[in-house]
C-alpha cells in the first residue's frame, strides 16, 4: 500500500474481537482478501480490540465481510461496523487520525518487516513471561514486545523465521499451560507491511542500540536513557503460507 495516499472520500471499516492474537489473525486475512490499508487497533480493556481499515466503500465491505468470517472460524464473538465516507470531524477527534498521520509521513516501519510473527496471549503476565522465556530458549527469535487488552490477557511477541517461530510458540505453549492460563496463539507467516507496521514494538528496538557504557556519571544518568545493546538479527525471507494461523494449545 503506498504512503502518502488520498484517505478522503473512503470508507471506514472496524471489525472487533476479545483476544490481541485474534484480532491480529483477523486483520492479517482482511489486508490479503481486499485492497485495504489496516489504520491501527484501538484496545478498550476487558480484552475488546479493534481491527480498524480504510479504503473504497467496496474493498472496506468485502473485507469487513471476510474478517467477520475469519472470527467465527477462530470461534470469536464480534462486532462489526463500515462508515461510507466517515466526517472528516470523526476521524480528527479518534485516535484513528494519529494513525494516519503516521502513515502518509512514512514514521512507522522497522528492520524485522521481513519476519514471520508468533503471538501468544496468555491470561495472567507470569505465565505471559515464562512462555517468552521458554520461546527463545527454544529457538532463534526475537521478543519484539508484548500487548495488554485487560482482563488479565497479555501477549508476547516475536518474529524469526517461520519455523523458528512456529517451534518458538510450541514451547511458549506447552510452558504458559504449566504456569497458568493459555488463551490464545497466532503464527503469521508472511506478514503484509500494513500488518508489520501495526504491531508494537519495544521502545528500546525502535531506535539504533548502542552499548552500555560503565562507570556512569550522573548526568549521564538524568540525560540519556540506558540502552543494552541487542544480538544483531539476519534479515529473511519467509516462503511459507501466507495466512495466519492460530495454532491448538497441547493436549492436558
Amino acid at each position: 500500500m503506498e504512503q502518502g495516499r488520498n484517505f478522503t472520500d473512503l470508507a471506514l471499516g472496524l471489525i472487533s474481537a476479545q483476544s490481541f492474537p485474534a484480532i491480529v489473525g483477523i486483520a492479517d486475512h482482511m489486508l490479503k482478501s481486499s485492497d485495504v490499508l489496516l489504520v491501527g487497533y484501538e484496545k478498550i480493556g476487558s480484552g475488546h480490540c479493534t481491527a480498524i481499515v480504510r479504503g473504497r466503500i467496496a474493498d472496506v465491505r468485502l473485507a469487513v465481510e471476510e474478517g467477520a468470517e475469519r472470527a467465527q472460524q477462530f470461534g470469536q464473538e464480534l462486532s462489526t461496523l463500515v462508515i461510507p465516507r466517515p466526517d472528516p470531524n470523526l476521524e480528527k477527534i479518534l485516535p484513528i487520525g494519529s494513525l494516519l498521520a503516521q502513515l502518509a509521513t512514512g514514521s512507522r516501519g522497522h528492520r524485522l518487516s521481513s519476519h514471520a510473527v508468533g503471538l501468544l496471549e496468555t491470561r495472567g503476565f507470569p505465565a505471559m513471561v515464562g512462555a517468552a522465556d521458554a520461546m527463545l530458549k527454544a529457538a532463534d527469535v526475537m521478543l519484539t514486545a508484548y500487548e495488554t487488552i485487560g482482563a488479565g490477557l497479555c501477549t508476547a511477541i516475536i518474529r524469526g523465521t517461520a519455523s523458528n517461530t512456529a517451534i518458538a510458540l510450541e514451547a511458549g505453549m506447552a510452558e504458559a499451560d504449566r504456569i497458568g492460563e493459555l488463551h490464545a496463539v497466532m503464527l503469521v507467516p508472511r506478514p503484509l507491511e500494513d500488518l508489520d507496521q501495526s504491531l508494537p514494538l519495544a521502545p528500546a528496538l525502535q531506535k539504533e542500540l548502542r552499548p552500555l557504557q560503565l562507570p556512569l556519571n550522573l548526568k549521564q544518568k538524568e540525560t540519556e536513557p540506558l540502552v543494552l545493546q541487542a544480538a544483531p538479527q539476519d534479515t529473511v525471507s519467509v516462503e511459507t503460507l501466507p495466512e495466519a494461523v492460530p495454532l491448538e494449545p497441547p493436549s492436558p
